[in-house]
């Protein structure tokens, strides 16, 4: 990705890794690509997040918590 977009965003998605299913759903429905997948669970890269809440919409087990943005 060339353009950092994330930096404009209210919420942030905040993932517990422990309750984490590693179904990466929401590594399909993010539009912005920020979710990383990694070797055992996925991380966020907040320099392309929006903060939209998909990912958090999608996750069947409600392991993603969007958090207010602190500034």
């Amino acid at each position: 990705m060339k353009y950092k977009t994330g930096d404009w965003r209210a919420f942030r998605p905040v993932v517990d890794q422990k309750r984490c299913v590693n179904c990466l759903l929401c590594w399909i429905y993010c539009p912005d690509g920020a979710i990383v997948r990694l070797e055992k669970y996925i991380d966020v890269n907040y320099d392309y997040c929006k903060g939209c809440g998909i990912c958090a919409n999608e996750c069947p087990v409600k392991c993603i918590l969007m958090v207010e943005e602190k500034r």
